[in-house]
């Protein structure tokens, strides 16, 4: 009887101990991230701990991707996330990607993440939006002398709400070499030869430095043979490339030289190409460009999102066609996902709205601009000057890049 008492009271401590969450069918352990709907739609865990991820702007929700499918959410399901100082996140899809129109929030379980995030796409950090820094709340919590600590919930609206959506943008690829028919191809690189911009004078790359997807040696072998002088690393900061170079599998000695002369501007940029900060770090490093000597290489992570705006704006400063710009924008979407227009048109015409046309009406200012007509090359002027470069500094970056 006694042995008895203590296996029992051993089960309700570990029971105490996990995530609280309904009970029902769909709450299985066992259960994947499938398109099988889970037949329970109460779905919830409480009380989970959170951490500010200030690189792409969110905040985790610490628990893992695949403990989180376990319970029965599924990509395409729409929940609610409600913080524990009541900030609430109503009616949000559940995606395994960004797949959401830039400044729309949404739970994302993004491959690699060691956590599911809430975040808002290209838009403000929901940390700041949110409120939930650690910090000591007023009156009562500040005299009893209390930390507050903000925590998260997820609650499930309804199952597969969003599922076409995710259906239509879910893409990924792979980190291995051989799985992709060059050098140039696997580190996304390439010379920008669009417009009126000299050839050789400016390229675009996965990082250099940065080898969480195993690119950065190639990337750093085909940046010396291409002769660049000059990087913007639109990722990181001086800490960030410190440890990276600290790495063991750290093998990049042509960046590493280039760091060490001074010739790469690290500018740390969010993924938020609406704020202002944003704006500001590209006139920036273009200012920074019109004091060094190309060949230059622009270059992000993935050498897709900050990378393919900046490079956008380049190319439209430069002379650029609407198409032109389009058809350079999508080689890195064959690069890495062989999504061309020909091969997956739906794919395509998603990326191209959601990405790369909200990004061409941000630096245009406005949505009513046709795009296919408009003088592109004043829209990037305009847009340049606001972000804080004279006329005199954009007509010496055009001058030094274009023929």
């Amino acid at each position: 009887m006694k042995r008895a008492k203590q296996v029992i009271a051993l089960l309700l401590v570990l029971a105490m101990c996990l995530p609280l969450a309904a009970c029902g069918s769909g709450n299985n352990s066992n259960s994947s991230n499938s398109n099988t709907e889970p037949e329970d739609t109460t779905l919830k865990v409480e009380g989970l701990a959170i951490e500010h991820e200030p690189e792409f702007g969110g905040v985790y929700i610490k628990m893992t991707i695949d403990d989180f499918n376990k319970l029965g959410f599924v990509y395409g399901d729409s929940v609610k996330v409600v913080f524990s100082n009541d900030y609430t996140l109503e009616d949000i899809p559940y995606y395994s990607g960004y797949y959401v129109d830039a400044g729309d929030p949404l739970l994302i379980a993004y491959p690699g993440y060691d956590y599911i995030k809430a975040a808002i796409n290209y838009g403000q950090d929901l940390w700041d939006e949110g409120g939930l820094y650690a910090g000591k709340k007023i009156s009562l919590y500040e005299e009893a002398k209390l930390d507050m600590h903000c925590t998260a919930s997820v609650y499930l609206n309804e199952h597969g709400t969003y599922r076409d959506i995710q259906e239509a943008r879910d893409i990924s690829y792979y980190d291995e070499r051989e799985k992709y028919p060059s050098d140039e191809v696997f580190a996304n690189f390439r010379n920008m030869k669009v417009g009126d911009l000299k050839e050789g004078i400016i390229y675009r790359s996965a990082s250099p430095c940065d080898n969480q997807h195993n690119r950065a040696p190639y990337v750093d072998k085909l940046i010396k043979e291409a002769g660049i002088s000059c990087i913007i690393d639109l990722a990181d900061n001086d800490a960030k490339i410190e440890k990276y170079m600290a790495k063991d599998d750290f093998n990049s000695p042509h960046f590493k030289s280039l760091y060490e002369a001074g010739n790469v501007v690290p500018l740390a940029m969010s993924m938020n190409f609406t704020a202002e900060d944003f704006t500001a770090k590209i006139a920036q490093g273009f200012t920074a460009m019109l004091e060094k000597d190309g060949p230059y290489l622009i270059h992000c992570t993935e050498g897709k999102d900050r990378t393919g705006f900046v490079c956008m704006l380049i190319e439209m400063l430069c002379g650029a066609s609407y198409q032109e710009i389009v058809d350079d924008y999508m080689v890195t979407y064959d690069n890495y996902y062989e999504i061309t227009e020909a091969k997956d048109k739906k794919k395509y015409d998603i990326i191209l709205d959601k990405n790369l046309i909200a990004m061409m009406y941000t630096v245009a200012g406005s949505k009513d601009v046709d795009l296919k007509t408009a003088d592109l090359a004043q829209f990037a002027k305009d847009y340049l000057i606001k972000a804080g470069m004279t006329a005199a500094q954009v007509d010496g970056l055009i001058d030094r890049l274009t023929k």
